[in-house]
């Protein structure tokens, strides 16, 4: 998904200064996986084994995994994709849709459920 989808995906847009983080899940911290997100991203690779180290549990970084994949997710899944395609057509969708403005959402929905 990465080598085939995700890096040709990100060659389609200006993203020479993206950074990419990625959790301490097992399967995409294989080593094929890491050194291709290293060629790609180069040192801004935010991972357990990239050069810049993945601080688990990060009041800094959480915000993407407790709210923005979560959309993304229930987006991408909303009609149960069948097919590899049918499930990339949705991810680009729901990617081209996410608004900048969207970055303050986890930080507006923690002030009001806990001050």
């Amino acid at each position: 998904m990465i080598a085939n989808f995700f890096i040709p995906e990100l060659n389609n847009h200006d993203v020479q200064e993206l950074w990419f983080q990625q959790d301490g899940a097992t399967c995409p911290t294989a080593r094929t996986t890491i050194d291709l997100l290293k060629d790609t991203f180069g040192d801004r690779l935010i991972s357990r084994f990239g050069p810049v180290n993945w601080p688990p549990r990060s009041c800094d970084l959480t915000p993407l995994d407790y709210f923005l994949w979560v959309y993304v997710k229930s987006l991408v899944y909303a009609d149960k994709p069948q097919t590899l395609d049918h499930l990339e057509d949705n991810i680009r969708r729901v990617i081209a849709d996410i608004r900048p403005q969207m970055e303050n959402q986890p930080w507006q929905s923690y002030a009001r459920n806990h001050i």
